[in-house]
């Protein structure tokens, strides 16, 4: 068996969480992180980082003032593709113990890693109608970004009007910006932003309504811009089941439709000519362990994570033409983290008894990455394929002065 060189790269003592995709920097020679040492504490989290992949040297990019127990809180932190710019949960700068850190009260914040502190604001917050069209009022979340670095995709919970209930969102750029007025829970963006998918507190049984739409991907790297998504469906017993659904991106159409910020008592709309569409129907739906759908690299299949007939977390594909779903990966354990996709499309890494592995989409080869028993300090998060596909970061605990930290492991996978 081929043992993987595996490096830890990170010393601090200190959380250095990595986000669920883009946490190399465009040329691969830097990893973004935040600063948790708890997946669950963004709130409580104050740096956004990053090190180096060849010294371990870290830098801190951006650091909130004033942080609390209750905020702001930054955290999940992502590459552009193609500029030395990461973008990152923000919670608002008011956060206080009578209204902390929360899924309704957040924005995302940008840093030019050559401008540390300097943070710019990506979309628009208003909470003071009438609202200024390309705004938000609630909070965007895991934010993720087109292949070619333009658009930014994200979910989003609304603060006053449903505040439960999830969409998908997007970014685009607007020439001058989204200008609002000076007030409190108030802050500009530089893209416009706007809801893209429709939820029902109710979906009809049997229907293609849904009451959640989550965890999504951009589909492809070239041409149109499409998001694939989950989707929370009722079946035709009423069971609640997550499909795969997509929706088409056309920025020029988004900016038109200026009444899709929505009004006093109402979510943001999804602007006119923008629809989604089911893409899969299954029996069982995906996996309930939360996860992000991955697109290959032409666009033609989404992949996502099913369960097998032992309730095994497995590899699935969804053709994005037809819509047919079928299991890829067979495995005799259950994955056990989400997955991530290589660049060329031909492999995906993801975490199973608390080690790392490469699954080959085409030959189903499987590479055991690291060497784990269940009784080592615990591998978290998700594995990431380097932009080359010659390196793989991960999240594993290692002790610094007796105390468990999150650190970033390497592993060389050129062979």
């Amino acid at each position: 068996m081929h043992e993987f060189k595996v490096t830890t790269l990170t010393q601090s003592a200190s959380g250095h969480t990595l986000h669920h995709n883009g946490v190399f920097s465009p040329d691969d020679e830097w990893i973004v992180f935040d600063g948790r040492n708890d997946d669950t504490k963004i709130g409580e989290t104050s740096t956004i980082g990053m090190v180096n992949v060849n010294t371990g040297e870290e830098k801190i990019l951006y650091k909130t003032d004033n942080q609390t127990q209750y905020g702001p809180g930054v955290g999940a932190a992502s590459f552009s593709p193609k500029e030395n710019m990461v973008l990152f949960i923000h919670g608002l700068y008011d956060a206080d113990q009578t209204k902390p850190y929360d899924m309704a009260r957040r924005f995302g914040l940008a840093i030019e890693t050559d401008r540390p502190m300097m943070g710019i604001h990506m979309d628009a917050r208003d909470v003071v109608p009438p609202y200024i069209p390309g705004s938000l009022r609630g909070g965007t979340h895991s934010h993720a970004w087109s292949a070619d670095g333009r658009l930014v995709s994200f979910t989003y919970n609304d603060e006053f009007v449903d505040p439960d209930l999830r969409v998908v969102g997007v970014m685009v750029p607007h020439e001058s910006g989204v200008t609002v007025p000076e007030e409190k829970g108030n802050n500009n963006g530089k893209l416009y932003a706007a809801v893209v998918t429709d939820v029902v507190r109710e979906p009809k049984w049997g229907s293609d309504e849904i009451s959640k739409a989550f965890d999504e991907c951009w589909i492809g790297a070239k041409g149109k811009y499409e998001i694939a998504f989950q989707g929370n469906t009722r079946n035709d017993k009423g069971e609640t089941i997550t499909e795969i659904f997509t929706v088409e991106i056309d920025p020029q159409v988004i900016v038109q439709d200026r009444g899709a910020v929505g009004k006093v008592g109402e979510r943001p709309q999804v602007p006119q000519g923008i629809k989604q569409r089911r893409l899969s129907r299954t029996i069982k739906g995906l996996s309930d362990l939360r996860h992000w759908l991955r697109s290959s690299p032409d666009g033609s299949t989404v992949y996502a994570l099913g369960k097998d007939d032992q309730g095994r977390n497995q590899v699935v594909q969804c053709n994005v033409m037809t819509g047919e779903t079928t299991y890829v990966s067979d495995l005799d354990f259950s994955i056990s983290s989400p997955i991530n996709i290589s660049t060329k499309g031909d492999k995906v890494t993801f975490i199973g008894n608390n080690n790392v592995y490469v699954f080959h989409l085409v030959s189903k080869k499987l590479d055991k990455l690291t060497l784990n028993t269940p009784e080592d300090l615990k591998v978290v998060g998700v594995p990431v394929f380097s932009r080359k596909d010659d390196k793989i970061a991960f999240n594993q605990f290692a002790f610094r002065n007796g105390v468990e930290y999150i650190q970033i492991k390497l592993v060389d996978v050129t062979n």
